[in-house]
């Protein structure tokens, strides 16, 4: 995410002891952006929202129907999560 400027001045005024580095790459924030806007879609499923169940399997299952269910929408031009 972007940085205020003076938070970037600050720790390029501290150094090598400011932290992490002032810098921010928008190829990397758009995959971002992406991974997360994809969780929110599948998040749409109430059970993958609240985490209910009780087994790992079943929460995982339900994870992969979910996301077979959002690709196929995707391919059949229902909807668009990730638009090009």
């Amino acid at each position: 995410m972007p940085q205020p400027a003076d938070q970037v001045g600050h720790r390029l005024r501290r150094g090598s002891a400011g932290g992490r580095p002032p810098s921010f790459n928008p190829e990397t924030y758009k995959q971002r952006n992406t991974v997360e806007r994809c969780i929110n879609h599948l998040k749409q499923w109430r059970g993958l929202a609240m985490r209910t169940d009780k087994l790992a399997l079943a929460y995982q299952a339900a994870l992969h129907l979910a996301a077979i269910l959002l690709w196929a929408r995707r391919r059949a031009g229902m909807i668009n999560p990730w638009p090009e």
